[in-house]
């Protein structure tokens, strides 16, 4: 019998990897049961940010706060987000980094941001960086972790 015979095939309820003697699973993608969020190139993100003097930053907060909503069931979603990085973005940096930190914890795992990252806005241009940064790698790994594919756009 060769490795393409249907007996083969039905025994082996999934893909295989390696020569039938040494036969061993190769993991299939958890498939995600609420819809995943995007995982989005920091480096694009903050070239738009500053290309449109900070214009994005309403969009990237619409995005993320979908996603969030989205995949949690809960959570303040994209209009509010949008409208509060509007009149006072500050309070996005603490709301918005409890909401990954719930992400987490929902989840069974530590956590890597949380609400209290949220100070970084009291260093002005770099403490928002470094806010962004952390909390843009916490979502990338936390969706494709999942099964996200990581999009090399916005």
């Amino acid at each position: 019998m060769g490795p393409c015979d249907a007996s083969n095939s039905s025994q082996s309820g999934g893909m295989y990897a390696g020569a039938m003697s040494d036969i061993q699973r190769v993991p299939e993608p958890p498939i995600p049961d609420r819809p995943l969020g995007k995982a989005r190139s920091i480096g694009l993100t903050i070239l738009l940010t500053i290309v449109t003097f900070g214009i994005w930053t309403f969009f990237w907060s619409y995005q993320t706060g979908e996603d969030l909503k989205k995949y949690r069931g809960d959570g303040l979603g994209g209009v509010a987000y949008a409208i509060i990085t509007f009149f006072f973005n500050p309070a996005v940096m603490f709301l918005m980094a409890d909401e990954v930190a719930k992400l987490y914890e929902d989840a069974g795992e530590e956590p890597p941001i949380t609400a209290v990252w949220g100070f970084w806005f009291l260093l002005p241009l770099i403490g928002n960086l470094i806010w962004y940064i952390r909390i843009q790698n916490s979502l990338n790994t936390f969706w494709t972790v999942r099964g996200a594919p990581y999009a090399s756009g916005v």
